[in-house]
């Protein structure tokens, strides 16, 4: 039995991104995300219907502003109580939940694609898609860029500017390239 592109990227399984049915998913994301980025500022918390359509839960008063880009948006799961500040990016091709209370500074990115590293094939779009999880009140300060298969438990603080490349665990800090642990800030 031949298998979608669409059903291999979402078993986690290598698929090639250079597809019509993923691209047109792409662009769906594209137009709900470009309508929420558009939208007057006083009623963007709220979120067009376009965008609250797209993803694939959002719990109550999850605030995303202007501009946000996601790649798909049916692998975003928003737990409530979350606010993600300008300029965040989330190239979902993997499911990524949020959980309730976190925050995100300007600017902030996640990465479930990882590239093949063969030359021909990488070309050829080929991709796997890797998870991210966030726990609970995690804070995620400004440019911080979070890898996919990463895990950050409840309550962490990931530095500004912090490549996360490996899980974190509850109520750790990291900071750096790549983030490491360093003492509490509370």
């Amino acid at each position: 039995m031949v298998r979608t592109e669409r059903e291999k990227m979402v078993a986690g399984e290598w698929y090639t991104c250079i597809d019509d049915e993923l691209e047109r998913l792409r662009r769906r994301a594209r137009d709900a995300v470009h309508q929420h980025n558009t939208m007057p500022p006083d009623e963007r918390g709220a979120m067009g219907a376009a965008l609250v359509d797209l993803l694939g839960s959002v719990g109550k008063d999850v605030f995303i502003e202007a501009p946000f880009h996601c790649a798909y948006g049916f692998n975003l799961h928003f737990d409530r109580n979350i606010y993600l500040n300008a300029g965040c990016v989330i190239l979902d091709t993997a499911q990524v939940s949020i959980g309730a209370g976190t925050m995100f500074g300007p600017g902030v990115h996640i990465y479930c694609p990882e590239h093949h590293g063969d030359v021909a094939k990488r070309r050829a779009g080929l991709e796997i898609a890797r998870s991210v999880r966030i726990g609970a009140d995690v804070w995620v300060g400004g440019r911080a860029v979070i890898l996919g298969g990463v895990t950050i438990g409840d309550g962490a603080i990931i530095g500004a500017g912090a490549v996360v490349t490996k899980s974190v665990p509850a109520h750790a800090t990291v900071v750096g390239n790549p983030a490491r642990p360093i003492g509490s800030l509370r």
